[in-house]
């Protein structure tokens, strides 16, 4: 299969229309799409990322209201979330309705729904026939792509169409809130921080103070996520680092290292900065043969608590 590449939203969602896989920009990181109304392309993204059929997706929108196309019910606190942060980066899972193939929610009875802010995903998704089922567009378990360029490298000739658009503007994936049952709950952590949602919907809990035994109902989740191939060690600010003999070592942090022999590093000026960054500085890393990369933890607030929950998924995968 060849590839095409495109800068016209327009004719990417010809090819979502008549049933392809097309990798898109978004605020958070790319994303790999198929339209729900056609099932057989759902399932192709599996096949194209090797993405385990256990690991539900997440449903794109082209505007607010279109919520309703793949919702059952919608209640007050996920209008709340929805009124306040759509379109953005944050993800509600909500009672699915029967427009949604079992294949996109991994036979569950709810679905994730995102409208993103990105341009070009909006101008994508209104010329799409109805709502874009997407997963990030990398190769499963590998770090997310914040460039079309990374897509490329993951799956050239293995989709339809890449949209060509600009590095993604947050560089991690989207916040996920359970609106669902009867009491939200963070599923994942991301550019809409904890405070912020907590500023709208007091009574939102964390998955660390509601514990539950329930199949995962968003993706990344169940399985190792976000890894390069380099071993991933966590560190404190300033915490000496003693590089090991013989192996290629990386750094990326806030904070000046105390280090002796990396081959590569990357100071980040802000938190945002470092989100924006770290999965392509993981690609970058990759492609230089480093085989640890130091990583330092930042604050635990804002979206540093979503940078130490991708360094926390990339370190568990080895």
């Amino acid at each position: 299969m060849q590839t095409m590449l495109t800068d016209s939203p327009e004719k990417a969602a010809r090819f979502i229309n008549d049933g392809g896989i097309v990798a898109f920009p978004t605020e958070t990181v790319y994303g790999l799409g198929a339209a729900i109304c056609h099932p057989e392309a759902v399932l192709r993204i599996f096949h194209a990322k090797g993405r385990p059929p256990d690991n539900p997706l997440i449903v794109h929108i082209a505007r607010p209201e279109d919520v309703l196309k793949i919702a059952d019910h919608i209640g007050r606190e996920a209008e709340m979330l929805i009124r306040r942060f759509f379109p953005g980066p944050l993800t509600i899972v909500l009672k699915k309705n029967s427009a949604v193939p079992d294949s996109v929610t991994a036979g569950l009875d709810t679905v994730g729904v995102r409208c993103p802010s990105n341009a070009d995903a909006q101008s994508f998704l209104r010329h799409c026939i109805c709502p874009v089922a997407a997963p990030s567009a990398n190769l499963s378990g590998k770090p997310s792509s914040t460039s079309w360029k990374a897509v490329l490298q993951d799956l050239d000739g293995k989709i339809d169409c890449l949209l060509r658009g600009e590095p993604s503007a947050i560089g991690l994936e989207s916040t996920i809130v359970d609106c669902s049952g009867t009491t939200p709950l963070l599923l994942r952590t991301g550019a809409v921080s904890l405070e912020e949602l907590r500023s709208v919907v007091g009574s939102l809990e964390t998955r660390d103070s509601l514990q539950t035994e329930e199949p995962p109902r968003s993706p990344g989740l169940k399985y190792p996520h976000y890894a390069p191939a380099a071993r991933i060690v966590l560190c404190r600010p300033h915490e000496p680092i003693a590089t090991p003999a013989g192996e290629r070592a990386a750094y990326i942090g806030l904070s000046i290292p105390e280090a002796r022999g990396l081959s590569l590093s990357r100071i980040c000026r802000t938190p945002d900065e470092y989100a924006r960054m770290l999965f392509d500085f993981f690609r970058l890393c990759d492609s230089r043969g480093i085989a640890v990369i130091y990583c330092e933890l930042p604050p635990e607030k804002g979206i540093g608590r979503a940078i130490r929950d991708r360094l926390g998924r990339a370190a568990s995968g080895h």
